[in-house]
């Protein structure tokens, strides 16, 4: 699995006409799930990013995850994280995980989440969406369930 992570101040996901997840303090996870991906990578994205240590204390330095500051995470699949550019210009999307896994997975996830003791809103699967992020730092990190940046 694959994640980008962005600590926020606000964020939302609509979908058509409709707002379907919003939150305010917390994390925006676009989450990408690979082919050889289990619920073992879906756990450990789970427990990984609800201890990330990315907001700042009282002494201003980052060390609070988002459980101990009482946020939540939007959580967003998102396929192309797995787009390989290697070979021309046009993104292949052969590493990413069929649709039907990619939702197992992708709810696995957010389960995982819920958990961990963190609320969860969620995008629609396999749907268009607009995602409003309100990147609070900015803070961005990426995260991967086979390997660390």
């Amino acid at each position: 699995m694959r994640a980008v992570v962005q600590r926020v101040s606000y964020s939302d996901v609509t979908s058509g006409e409709q707002t379907v997840g919003s939150i305010r303090t917390g994390l925006t996870v676009l989450l990408g799930v690979g082919r050889g991906d289990t619920e073992q990578d879906a756990k450990y994205m789970a427990e990984k990013i609800t201890g990330l240590r990315i907001f700042e204390d009282e002494d201003e330095k980052m060390n609070l995850s988002v459980q101990d500051v009482g946020g939540s995470v939007l959580a967003i699949s998102q396929f192309t994280l797995y787009g390989d550019v290697k070979k021309g210009k046009r993104p292949s999307f052969t590493d990413a995980a069929g649709p039907e896994q990619a939702e197992t997975l992708y709810e696995k996830f957010c389960e995982h989440v819920r958990a961990c003791g963190v609320g969860v809103e969620q995008g629609i699967f396999q749907t268009h969406m607009l995602v409003r992020i309100h990147n609070d730092g900015p803070v961005t990190i990426m995260i991967d369930s086979k390997k660390e940046f």
